[in-house]
């Protein structure tokens, strides 16, 4: 009895710890991640850049969205050896980026620390969104992680864009306006929330075939994630076969009827038999189950 005591103990345990999991939102396991500490990070971020003016600003972004993919790599559920060579890359990659920029700043070494930039916000923008549909229900990380994610796209084509005007000589907009990290974030994320105010137009058809690109993205970004926030919003559904919401001991599930229902008819199932107590037996005590015999069936 001891022992079948502490087994139903440790069950019970078991049960417990997985509906916490699940009522924090990680149907998956793992850590929920901290994409409020993301988000913080990249308004900040944006911030910077906006009232800021230096020379050392894109490189101080590239140190900010450096945090940003190590943050999202280790809210991710990614294998601990994959997540850790991935960093390894990001980590490579972006002091090799920053060097060159800082140690040769022509618009060769510029442009390629700024395609850099956008390749490590794509896969930052990857990781976040694969572990935002991981979770079954929607928490307050997922609706932080999709916001950051959504400014993570911005900042990512703000960063082609840049690119873009080094290689053309540093002429992006029309009209001969300047193209800095204020400007082309201003762009990127006009275009992304499809607002067109019009004051900053792409002058190349490079720089619109790459706006109308972001444009597309963005709306299809929120249609699908956002879709996929208000399914998951509904609740887990009941599994076919269990008692509905308003079943309980002596109720029976909808669509079914006591012991002979037609439901249990339709389904092929005969129905549970139900325990009769044997003659003699006292009222309201449950006798003692015993073990059968060798050789007779129980």
């Amino acid at each position: 009895m001891g022992i079948r005591a502490g087994w139903h103990g440790e069950e019970a345990a078991t049960v417990t710890r997985r509906r916490g999991r699940l009522a924090r939102g990680d149907g998956s396991g793992g850590p929920p991640g901290r994409y409020g500490l993301l988000l913080i990070l990249l308004i900040g971020g944006y911030v910077l850049s906006a009232f800021v003016s230096s020379t050392w600003i894109n490189i101080a972004q590239l140190g900010v969205f450096v945090v940003t993919g190590l943050l999202t790599l280790r809210s991710s559920n990614l294998p601990r050896r994959r997540a850790q060579a991935i960093a390894a890359v990001l980590l490579t990659g972006s002091a090799v980026a920053g060097g060159l920029a800082i140690a040769r700043p022509n618009a060769d070494a510029v442009a390629a620390a700024n395609v850099w930039t956008g390749v490590l916000l794509l896969v930052t923008v990857a990781v976040i969104v694969k572990r935002i549909l991981s979770f079954s229900t929607v928490t307050g990380q997922s609706i932080f992680g999709a916001i950051s994610a959504y400014l993570i796209v911005g900042f990512m084509f703000a960063a082609f864009y840049a690119a873009f005007a080094q290689l053309d000589g540093g002429h992006f907009f029309t009209g001969g306006r300047p193209g800095n990290s204020e400007t082309f974030q201003y762009f990127s994320f006009t275009t992304l929330t499809t607002l067109g105010y019009g004051d900053f137009t792409a002058a190349a058809n490079n720089g619109r075939a790459i706006a109308v690109i972001e444009a597309l993205t963005g709306q299809v970004f929120l249609a699908t994630l956002v879709a996929r926030l208000v399914a998951a919003f509904r609740g887990p559904r009941i599994p076919a076969g269990s008692p509905g919401p308003g079943a309980g001991p002596g109720r029976s599930a909808p669509g079914s009827s006591g012991s002979g229902g037609a439901g249990a008819t339709a389904a092929g199932r005969r129905p549970p038999a139900r325990w009769r107590a044997p003659a003699g037996a006292r009222p309201g005590r449950r006798p003692r189950w015993r073990r059968p015999p060798p050789g007779r069936r129980a």
